[in-house]
């Protein structure tokens, strides 16, 4: 059967369903999605790449005023009928230029990354938690929490709080599981007010970032419903707790499917239920650590969440160390109780998924190609130690503002031979007009703080 008779036989299938037209979503430098809709009697154009786009246009995707466009090709395979919007068919896509893949575009530099880990019988298994706030954005652009009654000095796990926001919960938990089959199996309210959870089922990396990268634009739909704001900010108040995106991940034998990170903790001599491949995978994650860092903290607001406390009453438990242990949440690396995966803690709500999955892969299959040692797992509250048991055990911080994180980021020369020297490029480009935009900024902190000073 021919591509396009497939085509056509989907294009039936979907104006049955009501579907009038197609969009095919890929994401700037920041993951945010763009595209062109096509009605759906032209999608096959649209799989062929009829869509074209200044690349000069977007962020981070190269290209200058005199260049060819590029094109975006759908991935089929992750069309999502909107459940809010039925004639529309979203889909995750990729950028191609002159046919061939479009190198700077992240999904594409992922997909690379997998494909090179196939070839050595690798797949990644990975999970992302996915908390946000739902908030209400005043007339003067402020941000405050919507339910009087959300207001605990600790309210994690409050059942009223959560039962308040219930009809934005419901439609959010419904469209996981009814409408798109991704096995919802935990939500609460989270540590901060105003603050949720949900976790669905892992999945094969690239399927995992396309519904991260979905699930923040329906987040953001149902929110706007209501009239409130689902922000992935990771950190819009000082005082309280930010939003992760903690990335769980493990490699998968590609013939049987078998976790080959798993095992049983009495046959790990560190006792955390890890293979040996599974601890040099950390070791190359660690390896790389403060470069990581860059792309799973992506903005000058993620290092006021990777804070031992700062404005808060007790401790953040966000991570500040490039360091690995079992369930201590010090840590930047956490192997959760019972093993077989590990957690990195330091992926924020703002993380591109594609980009950072793509990074932290390359840096685990060269732990494992290298038969690298993470070294001790760390099990003390790293916040309390002294700066001398720090050195004496050799835990480093990670970095502690963005301008840091872009200089190891382009430090590492691991990061060209992974992503090519034009989307490192674009990624520091845009991450270092971001941090001297910031620095020129004059804030509302400092009118406050020296305008009667001086």
């Amino acid at each position: 059967m021919s591509i396009k008779v497939d085509i056509e036989e989907m294009k039936e299938k979907l104006k049955a369903k009501g579907v009038k037209f197609c969009l095919g979503a890929y994401v700037d430098i920041h993951g945010i999605p763009k595209g062109k809709f096509v009605p759906i009697d032209h999608l096959h154009h649209m799989v062929k790449g009829s869509e074209l786009y200044t690349g000069y246009a977007l962020d981070g995707l190269g290209q200058m005023p005199n260049e060819d466009e590029i094109a975006s090709v759908p991935d089929l395979e992750s069309l999502i009928q909107l459940p809010w919007q039925p004639e529309v068919a979203w889909m995750a896509a990729d950028n191609t230029l002159h046919g061939e893949p479009y190198a700077i575009n992240t999904r594409v530099a992922l997909k690379k990354v997998l494909a090179e880990a196939e070839a050595k019988g690798f797949g990644l298994n990975l999970g992302i938690e996915c908390e946000l706030f739902v908030l209400k954005e005043e007339e003067d652009g402020s941000l405050t929490v919507p339910d009087p009654e959300d207001r605990l000095t600790k309210p994690c796990y409050d059942v009223r709080s959560f039962m308040n926001r219930f009809t934005w919960i419901n439609k959010m938990a419904t469209t996981i599981n009814d409408d798109l089959g991704w096995d919802l199996y935990s939500l609460d309210h989270e540590d901060a007010n105003g603050q949720y959870e949900f976790d669905f089922e892992y999945s094969d990396a690239l399927t995992m970032c396309d519904r991260f990268i979905f699930f923040r634009y329906m987040a953001k739909h149902y929110a706007q419903e209501e009239g409130l704001l689902a922000t992935f900010m990771p950190k819009p108040f000082a005082d309280k707790t930010g939003n992760g995106a903690h990335f769980n991940m493990s490699l998968y034998d590609k013939e049987t499917g078998a976790n080959l990170f798993a095992c049983d903790p009495k046959n790990d001599p560190r006792g955390l239920g890890l293979t040996e491949l599974g601890y040099h995978f950390i070791g190359g994650v660690l390896k790389h650590g403060l470069a990581l860092c860059a792309v799973f903290s992506p903005t000058v607001n993620s290092y006021k969440r990777l804070v031992r406390q700062g404005s808060m009453a007790t401790f953040s438990w966000a991570p500040v160390f490039n360091s690995f242990g079992s369930n201590n949440r010090t840590n930047s690396v956490r192997v959760p109780m019972g093993g077989g995966r590990f957690e990195s803690r330091n992926a924020d709500g703002a993380v591109n998924p594609y980009l950072a999955a793509a990074l932290v892969l390359a840096a685990g299959l060269e732990g494992i190609r290298e038969k690298l040692d993470p070294g001790q797992a760390q099990e003390d509250n790293l916040y309390a130690l002294s700066e001398e048991e720090r050195a004496i055990r050799g835990i480093e911080f990670l970095p502690q503002d963005l301008g840091e994180a872009v200089q190891a980021f382009a430090g590492d020369p691991f990061v060209e031979e992974v992503l090519g020297k034009g989307l490192r490029d674009e990624f520091i480009k845009y991450k270092t007009l971001e941090w001297e935009e910031y620095h020129r900024t004059v804030s509302a902190w400092e009118i406050k703080r020296y305008s009667h000073l001086f």
